[in-house]
């Protein structure tokens, strides 16, 4: 065989190791148990909106 065929051959293997490897990951966060944060922990930020025109003194 080529080298470049072996290579080829060996990231394809490594690639699909890795994709199995996220997908059981990803299933095994999934299967946890989440709840949502009760409200009074969520906290609130204001965001202030200030437009300076051209005619603006400050």
């Amino acid at each position: 065989m080529n080298r470049s065929k072996i290579v080829a051959i060996v990231t394809g293997a490594i690639s699909i190791l890795l994709a199995i490897a996220y997908l059981i990951l990803v299933q095994l966060l999934d299967y946890r148990d989440m709840k949502p944060a009760p409200i009074g922990q969520v906290i609130q930020q204001q965001i202030v909106i200030r437009e300076w025109g051209v005619g603006s003194r400050e």
